[in-house]
């Protein structure tokens, strides 16, 4: 499994992705990550454990805790691969109102 390719699949997991959400609103230990999740402690540390491999979170030591916070540069890389479809559908959108703004042409008799 490529590295990117295991964000995703990090990813599919609703868990997981609440504990990113969560994170996005700031670092927090893992106790407090776990504060009302319907999970306990150590299944977050888990979920934490695949997030940290896949490359979307980082943590660093604060005294006897460790602090989890959203790795940019994981997520970067989820939102570039998304981007590519934002900007097809704007491109399309672009063409579409250049298109109703020519002219009017020439009605052809029938």
């Amino acid at each position: 499994m490529t590295y990117q390719s295991d964000r995703w699949a990090a990813l599919g997991d609703p868990m997981r992705r609440a504990i990113l959400v969560r994170l996005g609103r700031g670092p927090l230990p893992v106790g407090r990550l776990a504060e009302g999740l319907p999970v306990s402690r150590p299944a977050v540390s888990q979920h934490l454990k695949v997030l940290k491999e896949a490359g979307l979170v980082r943590d660093e030591a604060e005294g006897t805790r460790r602090i989890y916070r959203i790795d940019p540069a994981g997520l970067g890389e989820i939102r570039r691969w998304l981007d590519q479809f934002w900007d097809n559908a704007l491109a399309a959108f672009a063409a579409e109102a250049d298109r109703d703004d020519e002219p009017a042409g020439r009605e052809t008799p029938t």
